[in-house]
């Protein structure tokens, strides 16, 4: 029977409730221990797919074209499982599932009410999280704080739940902040007590508090705690904050949770197999060498907008002992050719990310002809590969103002157009290309050389292509399109052969990367960026001399 935890919090937002759930999943994966983990978002959106991200950051996508949360992501990388749309569970989807089946009358006339018809519905998504990958432990994380009220069905269905299944076969653990008082040198617990009464006025006691906080927990802080929270003392860990998500496993395995964790679930407290994660581990705090890349985007005023590229490149350059320094360039700042200049003159590589909109796309092209002209290593990612294949036609090919239809609709040469079967849509939630396709490969390309193999799967969110009326003109100026889908059909992947790396995606590799696997592509481009780092100070050295 699969156990559950149930991960809430308190205090304030923003805690790392995702870390903490993906970090657990980590240390019970290591001790062999089929893990799944289910993020609950209190928000009436179905799904992120149509919001801001300057609101809610990246929209993360599985294989199965879910639209999801960012912590998917997190809980993908941690704990080296592919989730799917049963891991994303909005007040959204339920409220619409319920009224759908009001609609068709499948309550049979009953007044359909918060209970049973909510929580039931939220109660039977646990099930099929459960049923659907059938693991050993379903940790199931509660998004927003304690005491708002979007949150309250969630939390009064886990309540139902835990009592049905039986409290030997779930446990609930509540991260809270501790605040501490830099003019009194104190850390304060009171908030975080306040935290655990509403809960507990929920009907829910945790078994289990994990301390978000900046200067270690002290024994009279963790006796209080314990003590008024009714929570054992074993059982109270402390967070501290630390310079990668990546050490935050070894640091809660240090403070004993799985043990305490496999004591309250009745689970066998199994020796950990942490090799792997302690090198990595090593390797984050230990590098050996340091570049900078350039990301040039849209929403550079929120790094979780491209949370999922970042530790990509992170993922990268772990595996060559490299510090990966982003260098953040809002491409509406780059208004000039001496913006672009001034911008990338000491970036060792540069990437352009996903997006939606003509907002700052003008800015992208002057950074995506920068870095073509001068040889710098270039990553496009979807909205990335659109623009680069826009400032080729312009630029190389000589088809003056090439556009894709999105930025402009009258443009003379649409070289990125809107997909057939994209044509007729009317709305915009969950109506993209998404999810994984397959993908071909030419053999003898860069790509191939990244990838080794000539069929591969990568996951899309998108609506535009690159436009086949201008295949022949596009391919005979050099660019060369190394990757289609397997009817040939649709370019996946273009580069330019004479380039050190010029690669573009139509498709999201880092969704797919992994901090001990980094993506083929991601590996390929960091590779690139440190060797012309140091060819640069080479020649920079010898031109001192």
């Amino acid at each position: 029977m699969t156990k559950y935890i149930f991960i809430t919090g308190g205090v304030v937002s923003s805690l790392g409730k995702g870390i903490v759930a993906a970090s657990l999943g980590r240390l019970l994966v290591s001790r062999g221990y089929k893990v799944s983990i289910q993020k609950f978002d209190p928000y009436i959106n179905v799904d992120p797919g149509t919001m801001s991200p300057f609101q809610h950051g990246e929209v993360f996508v599985c294989d199965d074209g879910a639209e999801t949360d960012l912590d998917l992501g997190h809980y993908e990388r941690f704990i080296e499982t592919n989730l799917s749309q049963v891991n994303n569970v909005t007040s959204g989807s339920v409220y619409q599932t319920v009224i759908n089946k009001e609609r068709k009358g499948e309550y049979l006339g009953a007044t359909v009410q918060m209970i049973p018809h909510i929580t039931g519905e939220i109660k039977s998504r646990l099930i099929k999280a459960a049923k659907n990958s059938n693991p050993d432990i379903l940790i199931a994380e509660v998004g927003g704080t304690i005491g708002d009220i979007e949150s309250l069905p969630f939390i009064e269905a886990i309540r139902q739940f835990r009592g049905e299944i039986g409290y030997g076969n779930s446990m609930s653990i509540h991260v809270t902040l501790l605040p501490y008082l830099q003019t009194s040198g104190e850390l304060k617990t009171k908030p975080s007590q306040h935290s655990v009464n509403v809960l507990r006025s929920y009907g829910i006691q945790p078994e289990m508090l994990v301390l978000r906080t900046s200067v270690p927990l002290g024994k009279n802080e963790k006796d209080k705690l314990a003590l008024f929270c009714s929570v054992d003392k074993d059982s109270v860990i402390e967070c501290k904050d630390m310079n990668s998500i990546y050490e935050v496993p070894l640091y809660l395995e240090r403070q004993g949770i799985v043990r305490q964790v496999s004591r309250i679930l009745g689970l066998e407290n199994r020796e950990p197999d942490l090799t792997q994660w302690l090198e990595l581990v090593d390797k984050i705090k230990n590098p050996k060498k340091e570049i900078t890349v350039a990301l040039a985007g849209k929403y550079t005023e929120l790094n979780d907008a491209y949370i999922s590229v970042v530790e990509s490149l992170k993922h990268a350059g772990f595996k060559n002992s490299t510090k990966v320094n982003i260098k953040w360039i809002a491409s509406e700042d780059i208004v000039s050719d001496d913006d672009v200049a001034y911008h990338l003159a000491d970036v060792d590589g540069v990437v352009v990310p996903g997006g939606f909109g003509v907002r700052g796309i003008e800015g992208k092209l002057k950074v995506i002809k920068y870095a073509r002209e001068n040889n710098i290593p270039y990553l496009g990612l979807c909205l990335g590969m659109q623009c680069a294949v826009i400032e080729f036609a312009r630029n190389v090919a000589n088809l003056e103002n090439a556009n894709s239809t999105e930025f402009d609709k009258s443009a003379n040469y649409k070289v990125v157009d809107l997909m057939e079967e994209q044509k007729n849509i009317a709305g915009y939630g969950a109506t993209m290309r998404l999810g994984a396709y397959p993908c071909k490969v030419q053999k003898g390309s860069k790509a191939y050389s990244f990838y080794n193999e000539e069929n591969i799967s990568e996951r899309h969110r998108h609506r535009y292509e690159f436009n086949n009326e201008y295949k022949d003109l596009l391919t005979s100026n050099g660019l060369v399109i190394s990757g289609t889908s397997p009817d040939g059909l649709l370019a996946e992947i273009v580069e330019i052969p004479e380039n050190d790396f010029f690669v573009a995606c139509q498709f999201h590799p880092e969704f797919k990367s992994r901090p001990q696997k980094p993506h083929p592509l991601f590996l390929g481009f960091i590779n690139a960026s440190i060797r012309r780092h140091f060819n640069l100070d080479t020649q920079k050295a010898v031109q001192e001399v």
